[in-house]
């Protein structure tokens, strides 16, 4: 597949939005000192840098584009704070545009799931195709210098592409521990993956970290509740609406009652007790690699604790961390000496 047919994210330069044209491929063929231009499906482009001769994107440029796609979404891309060596912050970066990119796949446009789970294969093949030394989009060719600096194995972007896939062929989930399955695709790998960047990947932290992010995805899932639902996907289990007596039906009416606030209740319970069984990864891991996992576990537990200041009712206020909620944490996580 072209790649001026996949809908990447958009990390666009104020300037080019005037001028309404498009560069149709990705692979640059340029004469020495000729722009670079990436191509964007409301036909923008921006452009990451000059090419030397020979016309082949750098590995420099193709970091560049990858920090761009991570600081376009800060917000949910806290580890790649500035906190972090530019070493690192690039490998994470790259790990994060390539899975952001995917997930848009899954879910942004306006795209039949038959195209998504093509687009999601398109990017598969490429994936392999980097692990085999071919890269010509800029991600693959951060991805490939990544890997071969740090050795990551493909099972775990693969099974973020798998999880991705879930996503446009699952919109349910009957019990707690089909979640957990999803989890162990869509969030865990990611953990592991910053663990293998920092060379702090072994038994104890590979499964502190599992805890960590699971936390973590179920905290997102209980925040966007509403989101989701606009989607036709419910992470809540069928198993826990049984539970307490709340329907789908109350669900597509916003119906926020004691038993929509007992279900949420539960669920906010349980994703704290897997934030707390995490949390010593703390212990395990050197600076700066601590600081960052420790603003991840308070920026989690803030998430949760605002769930529960609202009365449990996410239908209608989406919980999200404010900048004063985010320098709060900062500061709190400096003072208690975890530096």
């Amino acid at each position: 597949m072209d790649y001026d047919s996949i809908a990447l994210p958009t990390e666009l330069s104020r300037r080019n939005r005037s001028r309404g044209k498009s560069v149709k491929k990705y692979t640059i063929k340029g004469r020495k000192e000729q722009p670079a231009r990436i191509a964007y499906p409301d036909g923008d482009t921006y452009i990451l840098n000059r090419v030397p001769s020979g016309g082949r994107l750098t590995a420099d440029d193709a970091f560049k584009y990858c920090e761009r796609v991570a600081r376009r979404h800060y917000e949910n891309f806290p580890v790649a704070s500035l906190l972090l060596p530019q070493r690192q912050r690039r490998y994470v970066a790259t790990v994060y545009a390539f899975a952001r990119t995917a997930d848009d796949f899954a879910d942004e446009g306006s795209f039949s799931p038959e195209d998504r789970l093509a687009k999601l294969d398109a990017w598969e093949e490429q994936l392999h195709a980097c692990y085999a030394g071919k890269a010509d989009h800029p991600i693959f060719i951060a991805m490939a210098e990544t890997v071969a600096r740090t050795g990551i194995p493909p099972a775990l972007p693969v099974a973020l592409l798998r999880a991705f896939r879930m996503d446009v062929t699952r919109h349910r989930y009957r019990s707690f521990q089909d979640l957990l399955g999803y989890c162990e695709n869509s969030a865990n790998p990611v953990g592991r993956l910053v663990l293998l960047l920092f060379d702090a990947a072994h038994e104890t932290t590979l499964s502190l970290s599992d805890r960590v992010c699971t936390a973590l995805q179920l905290t997102n899932f209980w925040q966007d509740v509403a989101l989701d639902h606009a989607r036709n996907r419910i992470y809540i289990p069928l198993e826990d609406f049984e539970r307490f007596g709340y329907t789908e039906d109350d669900l597509e009416h916003r119906i926020v009652d004691n038993r929509f606030r007992a279900l949420m209740e539960f669920q906010v319970e349980r994703t704290r007790r897997l934030f707390r069984e995490g949390a010593p990864l703390l212990a395990e891991v050197r600076q700066p690699l601590r600081f960052e996992v420790a603003l991840t576990l308070s920026g989690g537990g803030t998430v949760l604790s605002k769930i529960e200041r609202q009365g449990y009712d996410v239908l209608n206020r989406r919980p999200t961390l404010s900048v004063g909620d985010k320098l709060s944490i900062f500061a709190t996580t400096l003072v208690r000496g975890v530096r």
